[in-house]
C-alpha cells in the first residue's frame, strides 16, 4: 500500500473497530428527528422526522476514515444526505461561521462552516450499501473525511449554527479544536494561536 494513503502515525486495522463514548442509543423511528437551529437566516428552526429525512435525496462517496486512536479505514463507501444539501434547505445567517453537531446523550463536535460544507461531508445512513449498525451510528452519523473520526459524530440529532467557534465534547477535554490528521492535530496542547477558542 502506498505510504501517502496514510496520515502520520496511522495504520490499517483488521475489521472496523467501534469507538465511542457512552452507551449505544436505541433507535426509535417514531421519536427520532433532526433539527437545525441557532444562527439560521430566518432565526427559526428546521426539523425533519425520520420518514422525511429518509426521503431526502442522497449521494455516495468513497473516502478514508482516520481515527485519532491511530487506525485508518481505507476506501469506505458511504451514502447519505450531503451536508451542503441540508444547509441549502436550512440556510444559515451570513454571520454563521461554525456549526456544532449534536448527538444523543448531549455529545457534540464543532466544525468550521467551511469544513462542514466540503463536498464529501455526508449525513450517512449506509456503509457499503447496508444500513449502519447501531454501534457505528445507526440511523445517522456525520462523515467528515478530512478530519479525525471524532468529528464524524454518530447518532446525530441536531445541527446548531454558530456565529463564533465553540468547543465540543472532546475538544473541551483536550483534543485538538480542528483535528486535521495530515497535520497530526490530535491534542489541544498542539494548537497554535487562532486554532480555537480558549479552553474553559
Amino acid at each position: 500500500m502506498p505510504e501517502h494513503r496514510l496520515p502520520p502515525g496511522q495504520h490499517v486495522p483488521r475489521g472496523w473497530p467501534a469507538v465511542h463514548y457512552g452507551p449505544v442509543p436505541r433507535f426509535r423511528p417514531e421519536r427520532w428527528d433532526l433539527r437545525v437551529y441557532g444562527m439560521t437566516a430566518s432565526l427559526g428552526e428546521y426539523r425533519w422526522t425520520w420518514p422525511e429525512f429518509a426521503a431526502l435525496p442522497t449521494a455516495e462517496i468513497t473516502a478514508d476514515l482516520h481515527c485519532v486512536t491511530r487506525v485508518t479505514l481505507l476506501d469506505v463507501c458511504w451514502s447519505g444526505v450531503p451536508a451542503s444539501a441540508l444547509v441549502a434547505m436550512a440556510p444559515p445567517a451570513d454571520s454563521a461561521s461554525h456549526v456544532m453537531v449534536w448527538a444523543e446523550y448531549g455529545y457534540s463536535a464543532n466544525l468550521s462552516m467551511a469544513d462542514f460544507l466540503a463536498p464529501d461531508v455526508l449525513f450517512a445512513t449506509h456503509r457499503g450499501g447496508v444500513p449502519l449498525t447501531p454501534e457505528h451510528g445507526r440511523p445517522v452519523r456525520l462523515v467528515v473525511p478530512r478530519l479525525y473520526g471524532w468529528k464524524s459524530v454518530k447518532w446525530v440529532r441536531a445541527i446548531e449554527y454558530l456565529d463564533a467557534d465553540r468547543r465540543g465534547f472532546w475538544e473541551e477535554r483536550g483534543y485538538h479544536n480542528r483535528g486535521d490528521p495530515w497535520n497530526e492535530q490530535r491534542y489541544s496542547y498542539q494548537e497554535r494561536p487562532g486554532d480555537g477558542p480558549p479552553l474553559g
